[in-house]
């Protein structure tokens, strides 16, 4: 397992973590995710951290705070060394009813903070995430809440998730301007099916050196390659999401079939390998409902893609050209 180094912080984090969003099951959506119970969960927690995963990603909303509390009761249960744990949770989704039970506001997000930590049964949170950009919420609010947190010693670093690139900068400017803890990281949707993250966000992290976290890396599974051709009766039958071009993703599986078989190796190994192959990729959130699945997905860290493989799966996935991109490349074209 290599380590990576969360935006810029000293922080080392395993460069594939295990997401806990399959943990109970719940209701309603959670049902069709997942519904890993505890002594199943412990046994994917243990085997994680014996392959070299020291990162661990929740939230607050997955089963109604269930995967919270199954987390923390793994880690206790295994008795795993706090200090070479590093965990992730999220905040922002409605957790109880009225005006102040969702959201980024200060009340929320210090009441939404304590509850994690019990759930957890932890002293501190390692990385604390805003799970969504609260409109209704001034940014200023949003940072001072988060630096207040950090201050507190309940959290360590800050990120947040599914934010565009104006909203990360704009909040950076916050941050830097006053003096408060600045973001460190993002959790954001980006396959090789979906490279939409590659227009305005990627830039954005380079510029700012902000670590990318990667969810959904086989987009619902639909990567695996078993729902090719209209097939497959796992999680996308009954939760299709998230949104892809299906005859494009087709063609992209194909492509990642024939470099597998060449290989020896899982089509879901190579759509996870290609992703650790981007320099802007930090962490690589990989979620499972059986062991077997983890241990494929373990193996995508052991997959070295050649130039020409990484040429081939560019081609086929590349994205549409958009404007003012197609204006940006003519323009440094002109002024070579």
């Amino acid at each position: 397992m290599n380590y990576r180094a969360l935006g810029r912080t000293g922080l080392q984090v395993s460069e594939l973590c295990l997401g806990t969003m399959t943990f109970h099951g719940g209701s309603g959506m959670w049902q069709a995710i997942g519904k890993v119970q505890q002594e199943d969960a412990t046994k994917l927690v243990k085997a994680a951290f014996d392959a070299g995963i020291n990162f661990f990603d929740t939230a607050d909303v997955y089963s109604e705070g269930a995967s919270e509390k199954m987390l923390g009761e793994a880690l206790r249960t295994l008795g795993l060394p706090r200090n070479e744990v590093v965990i992730a949770t999220k905040a922002f989704g409605r957790v109880h009813p009225g005006p102040n039970g969702r959201g980024a506001s200060r009340k929320h997000l210090i009441d939404a903070c304590d509850a994690s930590l019990a759930r957890l049964g932890l002293d501190h949170i390692d990385l604390y995430q805003l799970h969504g950009f609260d409109l209704g919420t001034p940014v200023e609010e949003q940072m001072e809440a988060l630096d207040s947190l950090v201050r507190a010693g309940k959290v360590r670093y800050i990120g947040v998730s599914n934010w565009a690139a104006w909203q990360l900068v704009k909040a950076l400017g916050v941050a830097e301007r006053r003096g408060l803890s600045p973001i460190r990281s993002i959790q954001s949707y980006y396959t090789i099916a979906g490279r939409d993250l590659e227009r305005e966000i990627v830039p954005a992290l380079k510029s700012e050196g902000v670590g990318l976290m990667v969810w959904s890396p086989l987009a619902g599974g639909y990567l695996s390659g078993k729902y090719t051709g209209g097939q497959g009766d796992g999680r996308r039958a009954s939760f299709d999401f998230p949104p892809i071009d299906r005859p494009k993703a087709d063609r992209i599986v194909e492509a990642m079939r024939g470099i597998a078989d060449a290989k020896g190796v899982s089509v879901a190994q190579i759509a996870l390998a290609w992703l650790l192959h981007q320099d802007v990729v930090t962490s690589v959130i990989i979620g499972a409902k059986r062991m077997d699945q983890l241990q494929d997905n373990l193996k995508a860290a052991e997959v070295t893609l050649s130039a020409d493989d990484l040429a081939s799966l560019d081609q086929v996935s590349a994205l549409a050209k958009e404007y003012p991109g197609w204006m940006f490349e003519r323009q440094q074209a002109a002024s070579r």
